[in-house]
């Protein structure tokens, strides 16, 4: 299959103006796309494969080496100071030429909360690192008993000296055998309301009493895992802002997580892969009875795609003049998790019995099938995909988000 090099529409969208205030900006993001040294890893992306540490980092060093390690990051710390229109463009313009996204958990989370909420001690150990890709983070939040009502969390931090002594177990931390670094959400007190007990603590994984088990999900790649800590000894000086301030700091997070400019362009991007995968089909059976049906079903999501789009420019103008409403980035939240599941079962019928069988490790693949098998691996995402309304936020959360919003509590 060839790749598509339709470059994204015009950043004079983004600007409601005739002229495009972007242009300059968005060559130079194309010609950086075009790079000969980004090849085997836009590879890698095309095909849909896994994204690992090693493909993460790899795109980190390259936009730290440009000076665009942190998009979203001040000049004060290293970031580019891009405003919301030049974040999307370059979330449009890198999804359109099959780069990979950036690992959220250091860039997008942990590190705006740290220039946040912590101490100088603190910026200067961990954001050079997270900058220039040297340490990979995961996030501590969920427990057994303790995920969409997270405040009810039991893992505790009791203070012993310099130290908090950590005790208790997470759950879906996604890419903890892969990082070097947990930011956690640990209970400092029962007394009072659930949320003032909580506080967030930076925790090398290599510390003691620490282990990290797999959990096997359905679709065969290894994401997520239980971490247990056992008498975990953390510095003090590694908590984030005051003890109890936690559950504000992941207020924080999860404010500046819901409207995200790298979701929509990726998932046009995948939609386009689809149509391409569509129009193989038809090209080699025409008469497939189950076309028109596909057909009818990829109009609908590429006007949903555009829909999507329409609204995330949207929430970027609210954004950039403070009137952003947390309803509407629930909103695109929950309407991009349906829209990628809508894509990849699309994708997954194209595909055929074949590639849905070789989803059973006991069942070999096609003749010629590979890790380079667009088919194959847009299937192998069908069942990834199944989180996404649980992932982030579950859609029953961004609904309940978006009522209060619109109707009060």
């Amino acid at each position: 299959m060839t790749q598509t090099n339709t470059l994204p529409p015009t950043s004079a969208e983004l600007a409601g103006t005739t002229a495009d205030p972007y242009a300059g900006f968005r060559q130079e993001l194309v010609k950086f796309t075009e790079a000969p040294e980004l090849a085997q890893l836009k590879e890698v992306v095309r095909t849909n494969q896994k994204l690992s540490r090693a493909e993460f980092s790899a795109w980190q060093k390259a936009l730290f080496k440009k000076g665009w390690g942190a998009p979203n990051w001040p000049l004060e710390y290293g970031g580019t100071g891009w405003d919301l229109q030049q974040r999307y463009l370059f979330e449009e313009v890198t999804a359109a030429a099959d780069c990979p996204p950036q690992y959220h958990h250091g860039i997008g989370h942990i590190g705006p909360v740290i220039m946040h909420f912590g101490s100088d001690e603190i910026k200067s150990r961990f954001l050079p690192r997270i900058l220039d890709g040297t340490e990979h983070w995961c996030q501590g939040y969920s427990e057994p008993g303790a995920g969409s009502d997270l405040a009810s969390l039991k893992s505790t931090a009791v203070r012993d000296g310099d130290d908090y002594v950590l005790n208790g177990q997470k759950i879906w931390t996604s890419h903890a055998h892969e990082a070097d670094m947990m930011y956690t959400l640990v209970r400092t007190s029962s007394e009072g309301r659930k949320q003032a007990g909580i506080s967030l603590l930076l925790v090398p994984l290599n510390t003691p009493g620490i282990e990290i088990r797999p959990i096997h999900t359905v679709d065969q790649w290894h994401h997520v895992n239980e971490v247990f800590l056992n008498n975990v000894r953390v510095p003090a000086k590694y908590l984030v802002g005051e003890e109890g301030e936690g559950w504000k700091c992941a207020k924080f997070l999860l404010d500046r997580e819901r409207l995200s400019p790298a979701t929509v362009p990726r998932l046009a991007r995948q939609l386009e892969q689809v149509s391409e995968l569509l129009a193989q089909k038809m090209k080699n059976n025409p008469e497939l009875p189950s076309i028109h049906s596909l057909q009818e079903r990829l109009f609908i999501a590429q006007a949903s795609a555009k829909g999507s789009r329409q609204m995330l420019l949207s929430a970027i103008q609210e954004e950039m003049h403070g009137t952003l409403a947390s309803s509407k980035s629930s909103a695109l939240k929950l309407h991009t998790s349906e829209l990628s599941q809508q894509i990849v079962g699309i994708a997954f019928d194209i595909a055929g019995p074949e590639y849905a069988a070789r989803l059973v490790p006991e069942i070999e693949a096609p003749d010629g099938a590979d890790d380079m098998d667009i088919e194959r691996q847009l299937t192998h995402t069908y069942l990834f995909y199944r989180s996404r309304s649980i992932a982030g936020g579950t859609s029953e959360v961004q609904k309940n988000v978006i009522a209060r919003d619109l109707f009060g509590a």
